[in-house]
C-alpha cells in the first residue's frame, strides 16, 4: 500500500503551528524566570511553579499532535488521568516536606 504525499500535507501546517507555540513557550519560560521576581532572588517556588505549568501544556501539544493521542481510546486518558493524580500527589508530598514544623528542631534547614 502506497501513501501519496498529499496524506501527510494536511498535516504539515498544524505541526508548524505546534512548532510556533513550542517556540512561544519556551520563550515565555525564559521571560518568566528571567523577568519576574516571585519572592527570593535566583530560584524561587513560583518560578518552578510556573515554569512547570509551562512545561505541562508544552508537553501536552507535543503528546496530542505529534505523537497522537488525540486519535486514542479511552484506556490511555484513563492512564494520562492516574499519572497525572500520581504527580500531583508526589508534588504535594515534596511540598508537605518543605512545610514541616519538626525539621528544624533536628537541624534540618533548606
Amino acid at each position: 500500500m502506497s501513501h501519496g504525499h498529499e496524506d501527510h500535507s494536511s498535516h504539515i501546517k498544524e505541526y508548524w503551528w505546534v512548532f510556533a507555540a513550542l517556540m512561544f513557550f519556551t520563550g515565555l519560560t525564559v521571560a518568566v524566570w528571567g523577568w519576574f521576581d516571585f519572592g527570593r532572588p535566583g530560584f524561587s517556588a513560583g518560578d518552578c511553579v510556573v515554569g512547570l505549568l509551562i512545561a505541562c501544556v508544552k508537553a501536552s501539544l507535543v503528546g496530542l499532535i505529534f505523537m497522537h493521542l488525540r486519535e486514542e481510546r479511552g484506556l490511555i486518558y484513563k492512564i494520562l488521568v492516574f499519572t497525572f493524580y500520581f504527580f500531583a500527589a508526589l508534588m504535594f508530598l515534596c511540598l508537605f516536606a518543605l512545610s514541616d514544623p519538626i525539621r528544624p528542631v533536628f537541624g534540618v534547614n533548606l
